[in-house]
């Protein structure tokens, strides 16, 4: 009997020390992402930023239980949606630079009679470094272990109402409506090199119609915060990166509280464990703030499901 398959895309994360280095050499082998046309120098570039990176990425994953949570939530999140179908829908999914790789997946796939491929990236907005990313590395793989099936793909959903409600759910769990007037909110999304919006990239228009659409949903739910912000993190390297980022704009903020809504990712991973509940608390508390809240990603959120099923129901 024909099936249909759902494969959530993401980024992956290392599930041990010893895979940080696994991690750090895929993720600067992209094309999407170090953007030299030889593949010979992106491998270079790659083995010079892992070697030189390794040892402190390392030590950030073990300040976070010696690996990245994003495995772990995304099995929970698959499970989840596969009890919301029967047998003839398979759930699964692959990461870009760590296990399980798509190469994993397709094995497993291709030993079922699936019929289509429903290819979901996790990523709520469109970037070539993300989405394009996952997608090309998914299709590449599956046509050339001779998948014969029809593969359908979602771009972005930052505008799925489910979705968006699984983002109000996380800020209410952090923060009450009576206490929203003495905090600033903080979109924080995963920073980009200019030339990458440049060359054509809506990663920056999505954010900022994405931030739009929570705004009027705060309203809507009498959550009325001082103000609301959106920022940059995650900037590596000298080149110019999208602005502002989060320590200029934590630095703009008068308020003495401050709410952190990690806006790029919809599973938790090393930059929102580390990066933004330990390292930007301690430039918080430094600059004063009297009360510093990171909300979580959706996760494996019964609205996220929601909006997966949604997705699913609307790319047939």
């Amino acid at each position: 009997m024909k099936k249909e398959a759902i494969i959530l895309l993401n980024m992956g994360g290392p599930n041990n020390l010893e895979e940080v280095e696994v991690f750090l050499t895929n993720m600067f082998n992209d094309k999407n992402i170090i953007t030299v046309k030889s593949s010979l120098l992106r491998a270079f570039i790659a083995k010079m930023i892992t070697f030189t990176r390794t040892e402190k990425s390392q030590e950030i994953y073990r300040q976070i239980g010696s690996k990245s949570p994003i495995v772990g939530h995304t099995k929970k999140l698959v499970e989840k949606l596969q009890s919301r179908f029967g047998e003839d829908v398979v759930v699964d999914f692959a990461m870009r630079y760590t296990p399980p790789f798509a190469s994993e997946v397709i094995e497993r796939l291709n030993k079922e009679d699936i019929e289509k491929i429903y290819l979901i990236p996790l990523y709520p907005q469109y970037s070539t470094t993300t989405t394009k990313s996952s997608l090309e590395d998914f299709e590449e793989q599956y046509h050339l272990m001779g998948g014969d099936a029809i593969l359908v793909e979602i771009k972005h959903f930052f505008q799925n109402q489910n979705y968006n409600r699984a983002i109000l759910q996380r800020i209410t769990e952090r923060i009450s409506a009576d206490e929203c007037p003495n905090f600033d909110i903080i979109f924080s999304a995963h920073g980009l090199p200019v030339k990458v919006i440049e060359r054509g990239d809506v990663y920056e228009r999505h954010v900022n119609k994405h931030v739009a659409i929570l705004t009027n949903m705060l309203k809507e739910a009498g959550m009325n915060f001082n103000a609301v912000h959106l920022a940059y993190q995650s900037k590596v390297g000298p080149m110019e990166w999208l602005k502002p980022s989060l320590e200029d704009k934590l630095k703009e903020i008068k308020s003495n509280g401050v709410l952190i809504f990690p806006i790029a990712f919809t599973i938790d991973n090393s930059e929102t464990d580390f990066e933004l509940d330990i390292e930007y608390r301690e430039v918080a508390e430094e600059l004063g703030f009297k009360d510093y809240r990171v909300c979580e990603c959706p996760n494996e959120s019964d609205f996220f499901v929601d909006a997966l099923v949604e997705l699913y129901e609307k790319m047939r």
